[in-house]
């Protein structure tokens, strides 16, 4: 490993149990044998006299109150959600409804059993700023019970020189809500011929739908199809695969009033019930002016699927999914900005190769040109990126992750040609970033691993997670680690200048 160039900042990050949403509590569901028991409940608490109900929820409140945004809101949402369950509507007081909100809520601790896996960007407020800083958005994943993953974020500020400080994270969490999105026929295309759906139904709402539409414009669409295509063996399937081609994509929002801390990305599609993971945000920029983008894997508990994610301003959301053979495994990182014309991302569509991929006019991601291949002792299991590439004078460049024996996960880097980035200039002969004695141990131990770091002062800020227990930081000289990969021999499986 490369121990001069890389220094560890003093400050981490470190899993908060207390911090907490509110979950929709369903009991039976949770069982082996799912067999819901909410029609009793109900019962139960509707026996309830008015001076019990009234003090069950006075407590309730004085508990949990202080800990979440509008918890009255959520009960009411809560109730709403399983009020057919109930004998006898009508007959709820408004505050046995809203107990009976309680009793079907539960607190959920996002990250209690893990965070890890940082990407930084610029922060979109920089007000308030001394000569010399920068304020970045840290954004994190966050693992709560049954391994599930959400993402949150920080807020710090680097400068003047290598100081960092990172805000803190009190506050009530809040779970960005589902809006409504427009969405783009283009993309609907893409998924469609990803699966390989293409007959007279999908061709006829393609057809029939406008470039940006609405859910409303979609549902006519379907329920208007010919009954003459409608009678096809084929059409009850077509028209699954377009409802389920089309929810794949949504939007999310937070009140503008909420701290970039308290955002929180949860699951919002059955494609990512059981998590969104590592997120790699990057701010991109093209003539239209900057604009958010992340990659991030959502996985359903059997497979997983690449997807994008696109703001404004870090409050307004909206997640669409990522096609073709570029798109399918972990580890798509976007490039900053196109290059000759072109938007292209890193990949490891293979699972072990780092490739470089290319957005096509149909929104495929074309099959990778390799650029490197595991081949060094401390990444032959695979090798990866550790975010988007970063632009600097003497090319792009690419942090690198490379797993060797025993799964020990270590930071590398790679340079890549300006102008033709499927050329590699440059490589570090050794690990930038291992863990330590004092990272190796933790939820996933001996993993050192980060989605993204960003370049300010001349410094190279790192974000990483150490064995998925923390999150810590480093910094590189950026002339010195550009200067330590020059003369380095060319990788296997990938290409030279």
């Amino acid at each position: 490993m490369t121990r001069a160039l890389a220094v560890r900042q003093g400050l981490t990050l470190s899993p908060d149990p207390r911090r907490v949403i509110v979950k929709l509590f369903v009991p039976g569901e949770d069982a082996a044998v799912a067999r819901t028991r909410a029609h009793a409940l109900i019962d139960r608490v509707a026996q309830l006299d008015d001076e019990e109900t009234g003090r069950l929820l006075r407590d309730t409140f004085h508990r949990f109150g202080g800990r979440h945004r509008d918890l009255d809101s959520t009960f009411h949402h809560h109730y709403d959600l399983v009020r057919h369950r109930a004998s006898r509507v009508r007959d709820l007081a408004p505050t046995t409804r809203l107990l009976v909100g309680a009793y079907f809520s539960h607190e959920y601790a996002v990250e209690a059993a893990a965070l890890c896996n940082p990407s930084m960007v610029v922060h979109p407020d920089q007000t308030d700023l001394e000569p010399g800083q920068l304020r970045v958005a840290v954004s994190l994943r966050q693992i709560g019970e049954g391994h599930l993953s959400s993402i949150g974020f920080a807020s710090a500020v680097l400068g003047p020189g290598s100081r960092l400080a990172v805000a803190g994270r009190s506050g009530p969490l809040v779970v960005g809500q589902r809006i409504a999105v427009r969405h783009r026929r283009d993309l609907l295309a893409a998924g469609l011929a990803e699966n390989d759906c293409d007959n007279e139904v999908s061709a006829t709402v393609l057809d029939s739908l406008p470039e940006r539409y609405d859910e409303a414009t979609f549902e006519r669409v379907v329920v208007g199809l010919p009954p003459d295509l409608l009678s096809r063996s084929t059409a009850p399937g077509t028209v699954e695969q377009l409802r389920r081609t089309d929810a794949a994509s949504y939007a999310v929002t937070f009140p503008a009033d909420t701290h970039l801390h308290q955002r929180v990305l949860w699951p919002a599609t059955p494609a990512e019930s059981n998590g969104m993971e590592d997120a790699r945000f990057v701010r991109f920029t093209d003539e239209s002016g900057p604009v958010y983008r992340a990659t991030y894997t959502a996985y359903d508990g059997r497979h997983i699927a690449t997807r994008a994610l696109a703001s404004d301003d870090l409050r307004h959301f909206e997640i669409t999914p990522m096609r073709g053979p570029g798109a399918r495994n972990k580890g798509v990182a976007l490039f900053p900005r196109t290059v000759g014309g072109r938007h292209l991302a890193l990949c490891r569509a293979d699972g072990e190769t780092i490739g470089l991929t290319r957005l096509d006019d149909d929104n495929q991601w074309q099959t990778p040109v390799p650029l490197h291949a595991p081949h060094r002792s401390w990444e032959l299991i695979q090798v990866g990126n550790c975010g988007s590439p970063i632009e600097t004078d003497a090319g792009w460049l690419v942090l690198t992750h490379g797993v060797g024996p025993m799964r020990r996960y270590a930071v590398g880097a790679l340079l890549l040609d300006l102008h033709r980035p499927e050329r590699v200039i440059a490589e570090l002969p050794g690990a930038l970033l291992a863990p330590d004695e004092a990272e190796r141990d933790g939820y996933v131990p001996n993993v050192l691993y980060s989605c993204g770091g960003l370049i300010h002062a001349g410094l190279l800020w790192l974000p990483y997670g150490a064995s998925d227990a923390r999150v810590g930081f480093a910094t590189v000289p950026v002339d010195a680690l550009i200067a330590a990969m020059a003369g380095s021999s060319p990788p296997p499986g990938g290409r030279r200048a």
